[in-house]
């Protein structure tokens, strides 16, 4: 399907002929990727959701095009993973060059046994419509284009939001509005609230070129100095389509609008290619970034997710990933709370966790993409020598590849220090800690092959060897036992696992605590800490 030229229709509603404002548990405002996640998340949850854009269209030119392997894996709990992976540039390594010099390479998924890779690099308008298929396969999204929110009025337990509509406004009621609505959010504007941070003195140029029969691995290109492009920056992505992503640091001084001109391009990308190969500009823009974000994600009954909350500068990859994760984090803690799991100062806390988690994860993201731009982008003598020197022994010096940043490219937040973790009471080695997102593995005794895939959409208790028989008793706990042997040995060397360890995994696959011999007492205490309940100390201690 040609998703750039796709236009969906504006459809009266029913709710714009009510005689008062009605009702609905969520109300989400854009329909991005961000916006689209969370939808698609709610509606698998069995909670209605109205979903608001003020266009009528996908995003236009290829803007994100860079997964993650998280992001693959939460797409695949959506129903849309699949489609993406056949359709994006599958890639795991990428290379750093300095001038027209090999630095070194790096692999970001060098060991096997991962049903995703590293990245794909799939450009944003085929993600949306790839979640846009499937969120019109889902009966509870009401997806309503060319409504655009003009006004938001707070109440205690609800906002009242006036939408201006083709045909005249309306209003809506929502238990919760969710802003996905973008880096110059309207709802944010709307209550008075801003993001904050940095701006970076530099831009660049992204061009989309299409070549065809360009032979070439699917692997990330960084150039510092390059001598097509001296004294600055380029960054190489391969598309699917035969369309090619380069980023031209163009420096402060740079003319935005000249600058995006093909007259400027054609010749840039010529300098990189060389004459002799033909080439079709696809779509450009010209980009200052700066790394900020809100103070708090959530408001009242209004809460904040993707760039409406945070923005990163474009190295890493870290903008539209962290906001599909903010969905994930975002989808299961509303659906405890309209559906009753949770209720008075828990349903607050739980909520509130999500500012807590989130906000967090935008502050490693911001660090990172912060150093990063800082090291791309040297602004001084001082500052471009270091780098420099860095380059040069990293040819040689496994401990100077280290202080490269061409992009510490994105990776989920581990959430520690979360108000629903429960602190370990026994020994572990490895990286499952609580806060940690679960690691895949192949699990041939599943029916999908694969672990995350046979996750429950609740809470998991995964547990190696037999499971205890009070274990399938536990309420809103479902129960995957992982055997030994040979065909399961990844699976218990990432989790460290004996006869009898258990993790409690949460709805968005996150651990929320593991025990070497669990009790039942134990798995309903974290259960319960997990949807932000009050766990007595002493009573916790007692279960373990």
């Amino acid at each position: 399907m040609d998703y750039q030229t796709l236009h969906f229709p504006y459809r009266r509603h029913a709710d714009q002929d009510a005689a008062a404002p009605p009702r609905h548990p969520v109300v989400v405002v854009g329909a991005g990727p961000v916006g689209l996640a969370l939808a698609i998340d709610l509606a698998q949850r069995q909670v209605p959701v109205v979903l608001l854009d003020n266009d009528h269209q996908l995003s236009t030119g290829s803007r994100a095009i860079c997964f993650a392997k998280r992001t693959l894996e939460i797409f695949d709990r959506l129903g849309c993973g699949q489609p993406m992976v056949d359709k994006g540039v599958s890639w795991n390594v990428g290379r750093v060059f300095l001038r027209d010099e090999p630095v070194y390479a790096f692999d970001l998924l060098p060991e096997t046994g991962h049903e995703r890779p590293a990245f794909i690099n799939l450009q944003q308008y085929y993600v949306e419509g790839m979640l846009a298929d499937r969120a019109a396969q889902l009966p509870l999204i009401d997806l309503r284009w060319d409504n655009a929110v003009k006004a938001v009025e707070q109440h205690a337990d609800h906002a009242l939001l006036t939408v201006e509509t083709p045909e005249g406004p309306y209003q809506l009621r929502a238990d919760w509005l969710v802003a996905c609505d973008g880096s110059r959010s309207t709802v944010r504007e709307l209550i008075g609230q801003e993001s904050t941070g940095r701006i970076f003195k530099d831009r660049f140029l992204i061009a989309d070129v299409k070549i065809t029969g360009r032979q070439q691995p699917p692997e990330r290109w960084f150039w510092f100095d390059p001598p097509f492009h001296p004294g600055q920056s380029v960054l190489l992505h391969r598309q699917p389509d035969d369309v090619w992503r380069i980023d031209f640091q163009l420096g402060w001084d740079a003319d935005p609008e000249a600058a995006r001109q093909p007259e400027h391009i054609i010749p840039l990308v010529k300098k990189l290619l060389g004459d002799d190969v033909p080439f079709t500009l696809e779509w450009a823009s010209v980009y200052t970034f700066g790394c900020r974000r809100m103070a708090s994600f959530c408001h009242g009954r209004v809460l904040f997710a993707g760039d409406s909350a945070h923005g990163v500068s474009p190295f890493g990859a870290r903008g539209a990933n962290s906001g599909v994760q903010d969905a994930d984090n975002l989808g299961w803690k509303l659906a405890a709370v309209l559906q009753g799991q949770v209720a008075g100062d828990a349903a607050q806390a739980l909520v509130a966790s999500y500012g807590h988690e989130r906000e967090y994860a935008a502050d490693e993201n911001i660090l990172n993409s912060t150093r990063a731009t800082d090291f791309i982008t040297p602004k001084s003598a001082v500052s471009r020598l270091f780098r420099d020197a860095v380059l040069q022994l990293a040819r040689t010096q496994p401990f100077a590849r280290r202080l490269v940043n061409s992009g510490r490219l994105s990776v989920p937040a581990t959430l520690d220090g979360s108000p629903l973790n429960t602190p370990d009471v026994d020994d572990f080695q490895g990286l499952m800690r609580p806060g940690a997102v679960a690691a895949d593995a192949p699990l041939p005794s599943t029916a999908d092959g694969w672990l995350l895939r046979a996750l429950s959409s609740g809470f998991t208790l995964l547990v190696f060897g037999e499971a205890p028989a009070w274990a399938h008793d536990l309420p809103g706990i479902a129960v995957l036992q992982v055997p030994a042997g040979e065909a399961h040995a990844l699976a218990w060397q990432r989790y460290d696992a004996q006869p009898g360890t258990a993790y409690l995994i949460r709805p968005d696959q996150h651990v929320c605590a593991r025990w070497r011999q669990p009790t039942a007492a134990a798995v309903l205490a974290a259960q319960g800490r997990a949807l932000g309940r009050r766990v007595d100390p002493q009573t916790e201690r007692s279960a373990a």
